[in-house]
């Protein structure tokens, strides 16, 4: 992983191993299986989850199914690689700033298609270990015009 950027910190490692695990976990995720991946999160109703397919969710049981429809839109894919751009944390919480990329073939196509997504995921301590509390990926990674951002709806 590449570092850049003032904020880069060490988490405490425990939180880091969320993390790890996460990396794994999204290995299976871009074949379409989410369990893994879902089993990272905190069972809390303040639990969140933004995807690049769908508007926020919030709550286990909202997460878990936002996490699973997610997964169906990605089939034989694999993991390219995962660039750390930023670390903050304490003792109970840390958050995670990354590029994660990804091939796989999307949606109905049956080509293989690159993907890359900018990612801030917040662990914290819940009980004895840690779990994610808040997962956003979006597919912005390179500068966007500022009409990007209208609400044509």
């Amino acid at each position: 992983m590449s570092s850049q950027g003032d904020a880069q910190q060490v988490a405490p490692a425990d939180a880091e191993g969320v993390m790890e695990r996460m990396h794994v976990a999204m290995e299976a995720f871009v074949t379409g299986n989410p369990r893994p991946a879902v089993d990272l999160f905190a069972r809390s109703e303040d639990v969140t989850l933004g995807n690049p397919f769908g508007p926020f969710a919030r709550g286990w049981d909202l997460v878990a199914e936002a996490a699973t429809r997610a997964a169906t839109n990605y089939r034989d894919g694999e993991v390219v690689g995962f660039e750390r751009v930023a670390t903050y944390s304490s003792a109970d919480l840390a958050c995670f700033v990354e590029i994660e990329r990804y091939r796989a073939k999307m949606g109905g196509r049956d080509e293989v298609s690159s993907v890359a997504l900018r990612v801030s995921t917040v662990v914290r301590r819940d009980g004895d270990g840690w779990r994610i509390a808040s997962r956003h990926a979006d597919p912005i990674t390179a500068a966007q015009p500022a009409e990007s951002v209208i609400a044509e709806r």
